[in-house]
C-alpha cells in the first residue's frame, strides 16, 4: 500500500470571451534525454505543478509505432489524475513510424535481445524514479501492445514496481515458478477476439498465475479485437485491429481505480 496520500489537484480557471469558466489542472511536461541500454532515448515527463510534495510515478510504454502522441496523451491523463508519468522511448532518438513493416522490425529488434529490452525499460524506470516530484518507493508501469509485453517483462524479472498494467499486449510464456516470484500486481486487459494472441497462449499465461496469491487480474473483453484502446486503430488497414470505446473506457477506469486503491 502506498503511504503518501495524493493531494487533490488545484485548478487554474481560464475565463473565455463568452464568460464561461474552464478549469484545467496545471500540467507541465518536459523532454528528457537519457541513456537506455545501447541507445540514447528521448522521453517526456508529465506532472501537475500545483500538487505539493512527492507522489507515485507511472511509466508509460508505447506501442510498436514508437513514442507517439498516443502514449504521451495517456501520460498526460495520468498527470491530470494526480500522478507523475513518464512516456518513455524504447527505440532511441525518439524514433517513430507509421509503416507496420517498420514497426514490426523495430519491435522485434528490441524483443529479440531480452537483456537490451530490459535495460532500456529499466533505464526509463530510473529516470522516473529520480524525478524530484516522484516518490521512488511507489511506481507503476503501464504499456500498450509492444509496451504491454514490456511491462510484463519488468514484472517477471523483478523490477521494483507496485503494479504493471498491460493493454492488448503480447503474453510471454511463464512457468508457475516464475509467476510465483512476481511481486508486483499484474493487471491485463485483453480482447477475447484478438487474433494476434493465440488462445492457448492466453490459457497458459493464466494457468501459470493460478497459484500466485492473486497477483494476476486478467480481464478479457468479449468480441473485442487488438488495439482496442486506440481510437484510430483501423487507419493502417491491418485486419484484426479495431477500437472499442467501451473496452477503452472500462480498462482506463479500472487502471485509475487500481492506482487510487494502491494510494490509500
Amino acid at each position: 500500500m502506498w503511504s503518501p496520500r495524493i493531494l487533490l489537484a488545484t485548478t487554474l480557471c481560464l475565463i473565455t470571451s463568452f464568460s464561461n469558466a474552464i478549469c484545467v489542472a496545471e500540467i507541465r511536461s518536459k523532454e528528457i534525454e537519457y541513456q537506455a541500454g545501447t541507445v540514447k532515448s528521448k522521453g517526456t515527463l508529465f506532472w501537475n505543478d500545483e500538487i505539493q510534495g512527492r507522489r507515485p510515478g507511472v511509466l508509460v510504454v508505447h506501442e510498436w509505432w514508437g513514442l507517439d502522441d498516443y502514449a504521451k496523451n495517456r501520460a498526460q491523463k495520468l498527470a491530470e489524475a494526480g500522478y507523475v508519468a513518464f512516456a518513455c522511448d524504447m527505440y532511441g532518438e525518439g524514433k517513430t513510424t507509421q509503416h507496420p513493416k517498420d514497426a514490426g522490425t523495430m519491435a522485434t529488434s528490441v524483443r529479440s535481445n531480452q537483456q537490451e529490452w530490459l535495460a532500456r525499460a529499466n533505464a526509463a524506470l530510473d529516470v522516473l524514479k529520480k524525478d524530484e516530484h516522484v516518490n521512488p518507493e511507489h511506481l507503476v508501469a503501464i504499456g500498450y501492445c509492444f509496451g504491454g509485453s514490456t511491462v510484463l517483462q519488468l514484472a517477471l524479472k523483478g523490477s521494483d514496481l507496485d503494479a504493471v498494467v498491460s493493454y492488448h499486449g503480447a503474453l510471454p510464456k511463464v512457468t508457475p515458478e516464475e509467476a510465483g516470484q512476481v511481486k508486483a500486481k499484474v493487471l491485463v486487459f485483453h480482447g477475447a477476439d484478438d487474433a494476434f494472441i493465440p488462445k492457448d497462449v492466453v490459457e497458459q499465461f493464466q494457468t501459470a498465475f493460478k497459484g500466485s496469491d492473486n497477483q494476476l487480474t486478467f480481464v478479457s473483453f468479449p468480441g473485442v479485437r487488438h488495439s482496442f484502446t486506440v481510437p484510430d486503430a483501423g487507419k493502417h488497414g491491418i485486419e484484426g485491429m479495431k477500437y472499442d470505446e467501451q473496452a477503452d473506457k472500462t480498462s482506463w477506469q479500472a487502471t485509475l481505480d487500481l492506482l487510487s486503491k494502491l494510494s490509500k
